[in-house]
C-alpha cells in the first residue's frame, strides 16, 4: 500500500520571536508532517521559541541572507523525503490557516507551484497596511513579469509558496542569489523549466512586527528582478548563457570546472 504524500513546512526565520507562535496557532493541525524553522542567526529569542514549540530547527552560525535561508530550508525539507513542500514567512503576515489548502491543490497536482496571492484590489492591499510604493511596485513589476513570462499571476512577491518536490529537484536554486531576489530567479526558472505556477488569495497583513525591507533594498530586488528577467530572454535566444537555467546536473559541473579554473 502506497504511503500518503508527505507535507513538509519550511519557515525561513530572522527575528521572527513576536509573531512566530501567532502565525503557528493559525496553521491547521495536520497540514504538516514537519515543521521546519531555519534561523538566520537572530538577534531575539526565535530559536529557543521555535523548539520549545516543538519545530525542528536549524540555526545559521552567522548571518547569511534570505536567499541563502531558503536554500537551507529546501536542502532540509528534500533530504527528509517530502512530496509537498510549503513555505511561509513566521512574521504573520501571510495567513497559515490556508497552508492544508494549499498542500492539498499541490498533492492533486493542480499546479507544480502555487502563490499566496495579497493583491486582489487596491483598496484591500492598502486598508491591509501595505506601503503606497510597495503597492505600486508589486503592481508594476507583476505586469511587467506576467507579460514577459506569459503568466496571470496576482503577484510574483509573495512570502507564501508551496511546491511539488520535482519542481525542487529540477530548478538549479542552488545557483540563485542569497538576497531577496532569489524569491524572483525561482519563479523565472519555475517558468523556463516548463512547470505550472498558480495562486490562491490570501488576506493583506502589514504591521510593525512582520518582516519588510526598506526602500533602498526594495530597489535593488526590483532591479535584479529585471537583471533576472532579461537573463531568462537572453539564455533563451541562445546570446547568453546563464547557470540560472541549466539543469542541475550541469550547473554543478559549470561550478566544479569554475572552482578548478
Amino acid at each position: 500500500m502506497a504511503s500518503s504524500p508527505k507535507t513538509i513546512v519550511v519557515m525561513p526565520a530572522y527575528n521572527a520571536e513576536t509573531t512566530l507562535e501567532q502565525t503557528l496557532a493559525d496553521m491547521p493541525d495536520g497540514a504538516a508532517d514537519e515543521i521546519i524553522l531555519v534561523d538566520d542567526c537572530s538577534t531575539d529569542g526565535s530559536a529557543e521559541l521555535a523548539r520549545k514549540l516543538g519545530l525542528t530547527v536549524i540555526q545559521h552560525e552567522k548571518n547569511m541572507g534570505y536567499g541563502a535561508n531558503q536554500k537551507t530550508c529546501y536542502r532540509e525539507a528534500l533530504k527528509r523525503d517530502a512530496d509537498v513542500i510549503v513555505m511561509i514567512h513566521p512574521d504573520y503576515q501571510y495567513d497559515s490557516s490556508l497552508l492544508s489548502i494549499m498542500a492539498e491543490l499541490l498533492m492533486k497536482e493542480h499546479c507544480d507551484v502555487l502563490l499566496g496571492n495579497r493583491i486582489r484590489t487596491r483598496k484591500e492591499a492598502l486598508d491591509g497596511g501595505m506601503p503606497f510604493y510597495k503597492y505600486i511596485a508589486n503592481r508594476g513589476l507583476t505586469m511587467i513579469e506576467n507579460i514577459w513570462l506569459g503568466q496571470n499571476l496576482g503577484e510574483f512577491h509573495s512570502g507564501m509558496r508551496g511546491y511539488r518536490r520535482v519542481v525542487l529537484e529540477t530548478i538549479p536554486w542552488e545557483s540563485n542569489s542569497d538576497d531577496f531576489v532569489f524569491d524572483s530567479q525561482f519563479l523565472v526558472q519555475a517558468v523556463h523549466f516548463g512547470f505550472r505556477l498558480g495562486d490562491i488569495p490570501v488576506p493583506v497583513r502589514y504591521m510593525k512586527e512582520a518582516s519588510s525591507i526598506n526602500f533602498r533594498r526594495s530597489t535593488t530586488y526590483g532591479l535584479e528582478t529585471l537583471r533576472t528577467l532579461l537573463s531568462f530572454s537572453l539564455h533563451r535566444a541562445g546570446l547568453a548563457r546563464s547557470p540560472l537555467f541549466l539543469g542541475r546536473e550541469t550547473s554543478s559541473q559549470d561550478e566544479a570546472q569554475g572552482q578548478r579554473d
